[in-house]
């Protein structure tokens, strides 16, 4: 009886591909990033006025590009509607403004920024309201008093004197605050976060409630039935609806206020012009399903490799 020896390299491949299967799954089935503009503020009370001054910096969750689709109450500094977000990491987006109100109860201290990334075929949107921190007091630069000339100009004119050898001493740098740096973490939204995401096939809207009540809110299309989307708080849900062109979604519920949800239509969907849009490529389902029969296949394979032929001889 004679066994001949495995092929390791035989076996390598039959594992490759079982792996190549498995890491396709779970490409499928990992969820999105959250894309979200990173949004900080302080703003402090001017002493003696109902003026608040606020400083406010805007950065990018992620490393890309995105654009900046609203703001408000209202633009401030470069923060404003078409600015540009660079990447994570580069230079923020900044921005000072007065605010006034009778007192801190009444002083709206939020900032609402919406942007707009482009990525692997989809056009991702979200809306984000952060609070400003209070800093107490402003700070008032120091002010030098004029020097006062003299009131009788001299008769006889003085002749100059003779230089000393004293050094004039250098005049004290007025000294400048030295600018906050970047807080490490996002703070918390003091509103829902909504995230709208249109791909070549559906308008996705998700809702993040980050409030401690359930919110519920009907989202009705300009064609079709309407949806109705409950989030229990601090949980997170979403609805999805057939991507067409020119498909519009209003929001609508017990005191919410929302502006209508606009599909955009990402690049390399196939082009075409009016009604559906075509599908193109492999629908996700399909992709998983035959990512599975190839980890299925590549293991049944592995397990037919490992038996031993057995050869007899005369």
């Amino acid at each position: 009886m004679i066994r001949p020896k495995l092929s390791l390299r035989r076996s390598a491949a039959v594992l490759g591909a079982a792996f190549l299967g498995l890491g396709a799954a779970v490409a499928i089935a990992a969820p999105a990033s959250a894309h979200h503009p990173e949004i900080y503020g302080n703003y402090c009370v001017v002493k003696g006025s109902n003026n608040y001054e606020f400083k406010w910096t805007v950065g990018n969750s992620e490393n890309i590009k995105a654009e900046v689709t609203e703001v408000k109450p209202g633009p401030v500094g470069d923060i404003r509607v078409g600015a540009e977000m660079n990447p994570r990491g580069g230079a923020p987006l900044t921005g000072t403004e007065t605010r006034t109100a009778a007192n801190k109860q009444q002083l709206n201290k939020n900032l609402t920024v919406e942007a707009k990334w482009r990525r692997d075929g989809r056009i991702i949107k979200e809306q984000r309201t952060v609070a400003a921190k209070d800093k107490g007091k402003c700070d008032t630069p120091p002010t030098t008093p004029p020097t006062t000339p003299p009131t009788t100009p001299p008769i006889t004119p003085t002749p100059e004197p003779t230089p000393s050898t004293t050094p004039t001493p250098e005049p004290t740098p007025s000294t400048t605050p030295t600018p906050e740096p970047t807080p490490s973490t996002t703070p918390e939204p003091v509103e829902p976060v909504g995230t709208y995401e249109s791909t070549c096939d559906e308008l996705i809207i998700t809702l993040e409630n980050t409030t401690d009540a359930e919110i519920s809110v009907v989202l009705t299309p300009n064609e079709g039935e309407a949806k109705t989307l409950t989030v229990a708080a601090g949980e997170t849900g979403s609805v999805k609806f057939p991507a067409e062109e020119g498909l519009v979604v209003t929001p609508s519920g017990e005191g919410l206020t929302g502006k209508p949800i606009e599909y955009e239509q990402p690049e390399n969907c196939g082009g075409g012009g009016g009604g559906e849009l075509p599908l193109t490529g492999a629908a996700a389902g399909g992709i998983a399903a035959g990512a599975v029969l190839l980890l299925a296949a590549g293991v049944v394979l592995y397990i037919v490799a490992r038996r031993r032929r057995v050869t007899f001889t005369a």
